[in-house]
Order: structure tokens, then C-alpha cells, then sequence
């Protein structure tokens, strides 16, 4: 890729994510095959279980708070997890906004 890409991220369309009743997410780019730069948006109440993935994962908290690994965090907080490491369970305290960027392939979700 030769040219720079812009997203005017106020004019894309969020996308419900059935498998998390509460949840969106906005797709900004694939850095990796099968990996993800995405905005997740949770409402608040929202908790999505523990799970892995099989390559690195970064968070950063855009606004909100939300509580992960029994660990809360609010705007600011940035986290890393590596690859095939157990993490979660995520709960949104209150609507929770994040900026995700994974390096390959989603994981896998164990049942609540």
C-alpha cells in the first residue's frame, strides 16, 4: 500500500455484535491477516466472558470504565495481553468505549 487511508470514523456504520447482546463494533483496519484495528463500544452492564486469542491483543480505554481481570480501568488505561493468554472476564461499568488492535485471528469464548 502506496497511499495513506483515512476513515472518517463519524460517518462509518457500527455493527451489532450478536454474540454480545450491548456490544458494537467499528472495523478501522486490518493490520495483519485475519487481524483487527477496531473501535468496541459496550454498554454498560455488558460483559463478554473470558477467552484467548492465538496472537497479541492491545487496549486502550477511550472513555468509560470498564473491569477486566478483576482489575478496573477508566479513559486512559491502556492494556496488553499476549498471545494465548487467558483473559476477562470484560464488564463495562458504564458504557465503555475501546480501541482495539489484535494481530491476528479472533479467539476462542468460553460459555458464561
Amino acid at each position: 500500500m502506496n497511499t495513506q487511508i483515512f476513515v472518517q470514523t463519524d460517518k462509518e456504520a457500527w455493527l451489532n455484535v450478536s454474540q454480545f447482546p450491548g456490544t458494537e463494533i467499528l472495523p478501522l483496519a486490518t493490520p495483519v491477516t485475519d487481524g483487527s484495528i477496531h473501535r468496541l463500544r459496550m454498554q454498560a452492564g455488558t460483559e463478554i466472558p473470558f477467552h484467548t486469542h492465538p496472537c497479541d491483543e492491545y487496549v486502550y480505554v477511550l472513555s468509560g470504565e470498564i473491569e477486566t481481570n478483576g482489575k478496573t480501568c477508566i479513559a486512559g488505561t491502556f492494556w496488553i495481553t499476549p498471545a494465548n493468554t487467558r483473559q476477562g472476564q470484560h464488564k463495562a461499568i458504564t458504557d465503555v468505549e475501546l480501541l482495539t488492535i489484535r494481530l491476528g485471528k479472533m479467539g476462542e469464548f468460553e460459555a458464561k
